[in-house]
């Protein structure tokens, strides 16, 4: 009577199949081993937990979100790099858990600062102070003329600004350049020259759009802003109108 035998698993079959059951001896081993048994279970379920995590921030669609589940994943990464133990991977975690806590942190404090800013009347945009860059400015020097292209958003921190064609000065602590900044167009409707020795916080439209894109909630606090500043500014014009004009 001949006796039939299964055709032979392809390669990479047989890979796998020795993989899983590595896995299962591994699992086996480390429930009927005294010692250590229950740092393997932690280990492992660290590991589980953080490939959940890993898993549902390619379902988040903002930055808060996703730099949060990042701190998870990388804390469980983290544990079972420590406890398995598997160096490489405990040391590129204990590299990768900081830096998302500080990512994570540092939005939420934007958010903070800018809801902030909105809730109590501050106009001035102090809140960007530390995504500015700041350089002095002597007294005479143009910061930008008419026309030009409206490539940075700036905040006066000492001296006062005068825009040349209306003939009026700005002091210092306040917001300016953020008309053409948004514009469709990006020109400057007028020049401003410091009329003292200035300094002068700016940021660039790339910065700008780095946190817009980081934290939607900074850009949607930021037109609200923008939205009031603008309306104080149409409530001071009108108020210098003569009556009856």
């Amino acid at each position: 009577m001949s006796q039939s035998h299964a055709p032979p698993l392809p390669a990479a079959d047989r890979e796998s199949a020795l993989t899983a059951h590595d896995l299962l001896d591994a699992a086996a081993a480390a429930v009927h081993t005294p010692q250590g048994g229950a740092l393997d279970a932690v280990a492992l379920g660290a590991a589980a937990v953080a490939i959940v995590l890993v898993i549902a921030a390619s379902f988040v669609k903002t930055m808060i979100p996703l730099r949060w589940f990042a701190v998870g994943g990388s804390l469980g990464f983290l544990v079972y790099g420590a406890l398995h133990p598997a160096p490489i991977m405990l040391a590129l975690y204990g590299v990768l858990l900081p830096v998302h806590v500080w990512r994570a942190v540092e939005m939420v404090r934007l958010t903070r600062r800018v809801a902030a800013a909105t809730q109590g009347d501050d106009l001035s945009g102090v809140w960007l102070r530390p995504y500015m860059n700041s350089r002095r400015a002597k007294a005479g020097e143009l910061l930008f003329r008419r026309g030009d292209t409206a490539d940075h958003l700036y905040l006066l921190a000492d001296g006062r600004i005068e825009f040349v064609e209306i003939g009026e000065t700005m002091e210092a602590g306040q917001l300016f350049g953020e008309i053409a900044f948004f514009a469709p167009d990006r020109r400057r409707s007028m020049t401003a020259r410091c009329a003292t020795d200035c300094t002068v916080l700016s940021i660039d439209g790339q910065t700008f759009r780095q946190l817009y894109f980081q934290n939607p909630a900074f850009g949607f606090e930021v037109v609200t802003l923008l939205t009031r500043h603008l309306t104080s500014d149409l409530q001071r014009a009108h108020s210098r109108a003569p009556h009856g004009a």
